[in-house]
This record gives structure tokens, C-alpha cells and sequence, in this order.
């Protein structure tokens, strides 16, 4: 049976429903023709030169990426930078791409609900709550409408499932746990080797908050609705002294850390809906930093 892009941006869409996105994100299909057969595609966190050349070796019809390329605008599509020749070369190979970001972060089984439930925590709820109009889907994702194109989630979000719409994750931990304990459980679920504190390690969390990639811009958040922890990838500096001036521990994962595991379950539920598709996560997707041993 023919497999189209299209059909790819449904079901990404019904995963991670695009109205979800924060609206300076680019996020659906950001190259391709939609009409186009699909047979491979590629799971991955970040497009870089090594992706690609391993998306065009493998003879990818599609990348499933988690950061938007391209992100912001561009005047021309040169070689002349990293970016325009990655989508060069892309648009060359055939290879199209499409990305969910801010949209997967925040799904009802997107990087934060996952990792809220590896925490085991509960009463979980997003940090920032988005509310919906009355009969809203809350999963239509729109293509371009100078050709008509559009991909469309099925379905009406349930009542359940809306309560759980937002940004960031937020939940009640169990009785007794430690800061150490929680940055332990959340770099055994993410496989996160450089996991940095600010707080006292023996500090007694409560009321914890999740923020998958660059969370710190949540610290504020989270400690107005009565978090003392936060859980994210990376923040500033400053970021970190405030929340230590606010008594709120930080548990920093690294960027790649707190997203890439979400990619490759990601690519396995992509794989459950479309079994004569070849699916994979990339091998060539890497963390950029290295930590000295």
C-alpha cells in the first residue's frame, strides 16, 4: 500500500497535534511535497551535516525532526551557509522534513508527559495551561494554503485529554524524595551522563516541574504555582541563580539528554502505524558537547 507524506503529517499530527505549538515555533511540514511516496524515514533530534549525509546514504523519503529546519526565514537557499546547504542537499536527495517541537513537547504523550511519568509523579498538569475554545480539536495542522495542501488530526481532543494541553509539566512527588533521588531517576529514564544540580542534593522536593530542552524560561512559572524543583535541559547562569535565591532546586539533564529518548519512542509509535514503512532513529544524531572524564 502507497504511503504519501501526507499521510505521514496525519498521523504526526494526531500524535502531536500542532495547535499545541508556541506560536514563535515553525513547526507541520517545512519541505516536501505532500503528495510524495513515502517508504523510509528518519527519527531525529537535531538536522546537522551528519544527519543528512545519513538520511541521503539510507535513501530517506522523510526526516522526522524535533528542532525546525529551517527555523527562521530565509532570504535564499545557498551553500554558502551550514543551513542552506543541509536543505540543499535535502531538496536535492528528495528528502523532506517535517518537525512538532514545541508541539511534542507538550502532547498529552509528548517529552514532558514522559518523563512525568517515568518521575512517578502525580496530579499531573501542565505548567502553563492552554485553554481551548468550546468544540475545539485542538489537533488541526494546516499546510499550505497556497496550494490547498492541509493535513488534519482525527478527532475531537476528550475531556480528560484537554486538561493535560499546555506547556511544561507539573506534579506532586513522592513523600521523601530528594533532589539527588529525582536527578537519579530522571537521568536513568533520559540516559543523561552530565546531570548538574543547583541545590543541595539532600534538599526534600514536593511539588516538581518539567521542562524538556531549554526549560530554564520556566522557572518563574513553576514557582508561582508552588514548585521547588524544575527539571529541564539546560538554563542560564542566571537562570540557575535565581532559582537558587529562590530556593528552587534545578536538576539540568542537558538539552539532548531531556528530548532525544522521546525522538526514538517517537519513531517506534510512528513504526506501530505504519508497518510497511523502514523507521528508524538516526544513528548520526549526537550531543554537540562532550564532558572530559
Amino acid at each position: 500500500m502507497t504511503v504519501t507524506v501526507e499521510q505521514l503529517c496525519q498521523s504526526l499530527a494526531e500524535l502531536a497535534p500542532l495547535s499545541l505549538a508556541e506560536s514563535w515555533d515553525n513547526v507541520g511540514l517545512l519541505v516536501g511535497n505532500r503528495r510524495a511516496r513515502v517508504e523510509r524515514v528518519m527519527v531525529c533530534l537535531t538536522i546537522t551535516p551528519a544527519v543528512v549525509a545519513e538520511a541521503l546514504e539510507r535513501q530517506a523519503d522523510l526526516i522526522v525532526a524535533h528542532h525546525p529546519l529551517p527555523f527562521k526565514p530565509l532570504a535564499r537557499i545557498t551553500r554558502d551557509t551550514v543551513a542552506g546547504a543541509m536543505l540543499w542537499d535535502l531538496i536535492r536527495g528528495g528528502v523532506a522534513v517535517y518537525s512538532a517541537h514545541t508541539a511534542w513537547d507538550s502532547a498529552t504523550d509528548g517529552i514532558n508527559q514522559q518523563l512525568a511519568d517515568a518521575l512517578g509523579l502525580t496530579d499531573v498538569g501542565p505548567i502553563q495551561p492552554q485553554v481551548l475554545p468550546p468544540h475545539s480539536t485542538g489537533d488541526s495542522a494546516t499546510g499550505d494554503s497556497a496550494t490547498g495542501d492541509s493535513a488534519t488530526g482525527a478527532g475531537e481532543v476528550s475531556e480528560s485529554a484537554a486538561q493535560m494541553l499546555g506547556a511544561g509539566r507539573l506534579g506532586r512527588a513522592g513523600e521523601g524524595t530528594t533532589l539527588k533521588h529525582l536527578a537519579k531517576q530522571a537521568a536513568a529514564k533520559t540516559r543523561a551522563t552530565a546531570v548538574r544540580l543547583v541545590g543541595s542534593p539532600d534538599m526534600l522536593v514536593r511539588k516538581v516541574a518539567l521542562a524538556c530542552g531549554s526549560g530554564g524560561s520556566f522557572l518563574d512559572a513553576a514557582a508561582r504555582r508552588g514548585c521547588n524543583c524544575l527539571v529541564t535541559g539546560e538554563a542560564t547562569f542566571h537562570a540557575c541563580l535565581e532559582a537558587e535565591g529562590r530556593g528552587v532546586g534545578l536538576v539540568l539533564l542537558g538539552h539532548y539528554a531531556s528530548e532525544r529518548f522521546a525522538m526514538e519512542e517517537l519513531a517506534g509509535r510512528l513504526a506501530a502505524l505504519h508497518d510497511s514503512l523502514s523507521i528508524w532513529p538516526s544513528d548520526n544524531d549526537r550531543d554537540p558537547l562532550v564532558t572530559l572524564d
